[in-house]
């Protein structure tokens, strides 16, 4: 059974809106009625929604974004990401940049929205990461911002309450491209099909089921300061996966 939510009239920012998860929460709020801003750095097709050239990493750019908004209702934090950087022999820089963007920017979008959401009596949700929630070898900056993240979401929750909710969703393995086939093309031929394996579920997750925790998650209710993960029930251990295929396990493992 899919829930249908009626955002008629009501404004949507949507950070990173013009690919890959961002675009599908944006699409399901348009589709719920919704009248949706996207911002990012690169333009997409509308698709009836607004779009603002925006780098959500910069104060100057972020208050001049907010300030184009009359009234607004609901924040999805969702401009986010990372390159596969071991932390070693790779520039600070680079790391600098990507906390700045998964911890700094959406608390910078956050600060600079409150007194619209507080006005109308709205609802922040972050994109967080199942990367913040255990270790994430390769891209480390990003799992310490993305944890950074869930706890930031914690705290706004408990400090604007009860004027303005704050929840993330936190997202496990996930086909950020299924409308275009860049998930194949990141895993490798059919490697998307492989690590959908590892899942519970038996598949990674796509746009559309995180953008209906966000639709819930920001529709006026009780709920804040939660974390729901949108992960298919998580990773398999690989020792679960080893004893299931003992045609993988080694005799030399010991």
């Amino acid at each position: 059974m899919t829930v249908t939510y009626d955002y008629t009239g009501k404004s949507v920012l949507v950070t990173g809106g013009t690919k890959g998860i961002g675009a599908g929460i944006a699409r399901a709020f348009r589709e719920a009625g919704a009248d949706v801003t996207v911002c990012a750095r690169t333009p997409a097709p509308s698709g009836g929604m607004r779009f603002v050239r925006a780098d959500v990493r910069a104060a100057d750019d972020v208050e001049r974004l907010i300030a184009g908004f009359e009234r607004l209702d609901v924040v999805v934090n969702n401009a986010g990401g990372t390159p596969h950087a071991p932390l070693a022999g790779t520039s600070p820089r680079l790391h600098a940049r990507v906390i700045e963007l998964n911890l700094t920017a959406p608390l910078l979008v956050s600060q600079y929205a409150y007194p619209l959401l507080a006005e109308s009596g709205g609802a922040i949700v972050m994109i967080g990461s199942a990367s913040g929630a255990r270790p994430s070898p390769g891209t480390s900056a990003y799992g310490a911002a993305k944890a950074g993240l869930h706890h930031l979401a914690r705290c706004l929750a408990a400090e604007w309450a009860p004027l303005v909710r704050v929840n993330t969703v936190i997202v496990g393995l996930a086909d950020t491209g299924a409308e275009t086939g860049e998930a194949a093309d990141h895993y490798g031929g059919h490697g998307d099909e492989r690590i959908g394996a590892a899942v519970p579920a038996g598949r990674m997750a796509t746009p559309a089921d995180v953008a209906q925790a966000c639709l819930w998650l920001a529709a006026p209710g009780y709920v804040t300061g939660a974390q729901v993960r949108v992960d298919g029930g998580g990773e398999i251990p690989a020792w679960s996966y080893l004893a299931r295929r003992p045609d993988l396990a080694s005799d030399d493992i010991s």
